[in-house]
């Protein structure tokens, strides 16, 4: 089956991360630097221990300490959530009519200032237990 795009939306919306939960922080980062070639890098102060990966100056790669016990149905290790990024305020409005028209709960978090990267909106949609989507735009875009 083809994936077709919607011919009435044009977005520029993109793959932000991913996120991996993990019990062994040091494993999973040495494969992706030492294998994979990605660049540990800054992460802003979360209250969870954990790694931004980057490649090609982006954090492509979010590995969260397990320690953290699990929500009811998530296991650890998993791949925890995929985030999307949008980068204009429109198309965030727009997404948020969406979730709205079709009944689609969410919650909403910040990600602070971390140098010279501005503070992000996040937005996490749990599709079914253990299956998290995570759009993810600059904090002026949004209204959080």
């Amino acid at each position: 089956m083809a994936l077709m795009e919607n011919p009435g939306t044009a977005h520029a919306m993109q793959l932000d991360h991913a996120t991996i939960v993990t019990a062994d922080l040091d494993t999973v980062r040495r494969f992706f630097v030492d294998v994979a070639g990605l660049t540990q890098g800054a992460r802003p102060a979360f209250s969870v221990d954990g790694y931004w990966l980057y490649a090609n100056g982006r954090p492509l790669i979010h590995l969260i300490d397990a320690t953290v016990p699990a929500a009811a149905g998530r296991t650890a290790p998993r791949i925890d959530h995929i985030a999307f990024r949008l980068e204009r305020a429109a198309e965030w409005r727009a997404l948020l009519g969406r979730l709205h028209a079709h009944g689609v709960d969410y919650r909403t978090a910040r990600v602070p200032q971390m140098g010279p990267q501005e503070a992000q909106a996040q937005l996490f949609v749990a599709l079914a237990p253990g299956v998290v989507v995570e759009f993810v735009t600059a904090l002026h875009h949004a209204e959080i």
